[in-house]
């Protein structure tokens, strides 16, 4: 058997008829690695219709970057949360693990050109921006507001009140090129009652938090919701479900998910609810819902406590279940 792995094939022109070709070769498996969701034209596809296989890989997750580290993720005793900064504070790429014992700022630097190469090599070169200036400010935008529900219309809106001025047409067409690159990914909204998907207010989630480094800053602690938000995103993606946000009449539900077998299921995710207050208000979106389907709560509150038929888990915990 000859193994052919073919990286980044998508720049060359006509390489769906490559591929096709040397698939009608005996005795030969071929692997095509990439980084752009174009990789599977609609040519390709088109050809190779039924005869392949595609996998998605997500970067670390917290469960297999505890044993990249090391780190014996049975221990009930470990300081998960302690371990957990750490995860979001460095990144989720396997690379960052050799990089630990060099410091924090080799991460940084390995970050930076990553994040460089991938908007400069397989984005803007690619798709001929010339306007690097408000695609730059358009990632920082989206970077700001993880887990908030934009859409092209508002967010032009909001850089134009910041004084740059990019129409709305522009920035649906660069929040596609970014989706394509897997930087951030697209969660659309699902109406719990009407049982739809709908088409606007979308979320945006980033591939991994280490790159909010690079983009916004260290100091990140007022946004650490929506950071675990994003975590428990990429998680649920890597178990194979399909996922939405989940609208409600009043309220939304972070996320409505689907699992292989079609079952359903919702999760609502905090940082804490320490106070009254939060608790409520974290537990009402999904009381709201009056179907039998199961609910989660996901915090970080070493206590939990069922309420409603809702059940309350240790984020960490639900991280580390496997």
């Amino acid at each position: 058997m000859n193994y052919i792995f073919l990286d980044e094939i998508q720049n060359i022109p006509d390489f769906e008829k490559l591929v096709d070709g040397l698939y009608a070769t005996e005795n030969t498996d071929i692997y095509i690695t990439g980084s752009n969701a174009n990789l599977l034209s609609s040519e390709l596809a088109t050809l190779l219709s039924g005869r392949y296989i595609e996998i998605s890989i997500l970067p670390f997750s917290f469960a297999e970057y505890l044993q990249g580290r090391s780190i014996d993720i049975s221990n009930k005793y470990l300081n998960y949360e302690a371990l957990f900064y750490d995860y979001v504070n460095e990144t989720s790429l396997p690379k960052g693990i050799d990089l630990r014992d060099v410091g924090y700022d080799k991460i940084y630097e390995y970050l930076n050109a990553l994040y460089e190469t991938i908007i400069e090599k397989d984005i803007t070169q690619r798709h001929r921006i010339n306007d690097k200036r408000a695609f730059s400010n358009l990632v920082k935008f989206l970077s700001n507001n993880i887990g908030n529900q934009v859409s092209p219309s508002s967010i032009s809106k909001a850089l134009k009140a910041d004084n740059q001025n990019i129409h709305h047409a522009t920035v649906e067409k660069f929040i596609e090129y970014l989706v394509e690159s897997f930087v951030f990914y697209r969660v659309n909204r699902f109406d719990i009652k009407g049982k739809k998907q709908l088409a606007t207010l979308e979320k945006y989630y980033l591939v991994d938090i280490g790159l909010l480094n690079v983009l916004v800053g260290r100091e990140r602690t007022s946004d650490r919701g929506h950071i675990l938000e994003n975590i428990v995103y990429l998680e649920l993606l890597r178990r194979g479900y399909k996922v939405w946000t989940g609208r409600l009449r009043n309220s939304e539900v972070d996320f409505t998910v689907k699992n292989s077998n079609g079952e359903i299921e919702y999760y609502q995710v905090s940082w804490e609810i320490s106070n009254a207050d939060t608790q409520k208000r974290e537990f009402a979106p999904l009381e709201t819902i009056k179907d039998n389907y199961p609910k989660f709560l996901l915090t970080t509150d070493a206590f939990t406590q069922n309420k409603f038929g809702i059940i309350h888990k240790n984020v960490f915990e639900w991280l580390l279940e496997i």
